[in-house]
């Protein structure tokens, strides 16, 4: 890949409102997909904010009627706000994208970053972004004193946690000790160039996320780095970590186009396998792949996936 540029955009008491962050992407990726700028990330702070992307349901907004701003990018509902540091990079890459390639060159960084401060992350299956993992199942506290077997959670669809205190507040998922969501990630493609990206959580007050479903994800919650760590981390500590992976990253990665034929002849063989009742490591491999691919897909918005794009 070219060359990666960083464009610092403010943070602090410089933090940038949301709209005019989504404007200047938007003159970036028009520049970039003119080939008269390099590959661009651009870097900052928003003052506190809710975005929802394409498949947010109206359950997973704000209960209270706090105004949300609906975006082109893929992905359900989202927090941004101080303490957590916002990255959009414009790429251009080549077509038809490889979006799921995309999203792990991200995740990828985001994970890289986490360990130099000491914080082990990894992917979970079905669900984008970069997790803390929780402890097994049978050794977490129980919730309201009730055995986890009977979390509601798990069991009725319309159970809201918004509505039934602390116990179930994604804010509080480390002390449930659940898998907890460190850094999210949403992006669209358009024109084979990217928009939106990632942000990771260093020190925000995470009780803003006990407003909404994060990410429409019922079961689990979100944390931070200092949370993790259990001091104090800032962002301008952890922006040129950031800076250092995605360059790694990004720069050395050889993004190639999607195999679209490779990709139908593989899935085909999958599923003639399936419906003639063979069972292998390799169709239980591709099952659990085309699973967390198709959510790396969603949260990438429908322009990478070969609907038309929107202005």
């Amino acid at each position: 890949m070219s060359e990666l540029r960083f464009v610092r955009l403010g943070f602090g008491d410089d933090a940038v409102e949301y709209l005019e962050a989504w404007e200047k992407q938007r003159e970036v990726h028009a520049a970039r997909y003119a080939d008269e700028i390099p590959d661009t990330c651009l870097l900052l702070e928003h003052p506190p904010v809710y975005t929802a992307g394409r498949r947010t349901e109206d359950s997973e907004r704000p209960l209270d009627g706090t105004p949300v701003v609906d975006v082109d990018r893929g992905g359900k509902i989202t927090w941004h706000g101080p303490g957590q540091l916002v990255g959009y990079p414009i790429l251009k890459l080549p077509r038809p994208v490889d979006v799921v390639a995309h999203v792990r060159r991200l995740e990828e960084a985001l994970i890289r970053t986490a360990a130099d401060f000491g914080v082990a992350t990894t992917r979970v299956e079905g669900r984008s972004g970069v997790w803390v993992l929780g402890d097994p199942v049978e050794e977490r506290p129980a919730l309201g004193g009730l055995s986890l077997d009977f979390d509601p959670r798990l069991t009725d669809g319309e159970f809201d946690p918004r509505l039934n205190g602390p116990e179930y507040a994604p804010s509080n998922a480390g002390q449930r000790r659940e898998d907890r969501k460190l850094a999210q990630i949403g992006i669209r493609v358009a024109k084979g160039v990217t928009m939106h990206g990632f942000s990771m959580n260093v020190n925000p007050d995470n009780t803003w996320f006990d407003k909404i479903v994060p990410c429409g994800i019922r079961d689990a919650g979100v944390t931070s780095l200092s949370y993790e760590l259990g001091h104090d981390l800032t962002v301008a500590e952890v922006l040129p970590v950031v800076e250092h992976h995605l360059r790694n990253v990004l720069e050395q990665a050889e993004p190639k186009p999607r195999d679209i034929e490779a990709e139908a002849a593989i899935r085909a063989a999958a599923d003639a396998k399936s419906a003639a009742g063979v069972k292998s490591e390799a169709v239980a491999e591709f099952t659990a792949m085309a699973k967390s691919d198709a959510v790396a897909k969603s949260d990438a918005g429908a322009d990478a996936v070969g609907q038309p794009a929107r202005a």
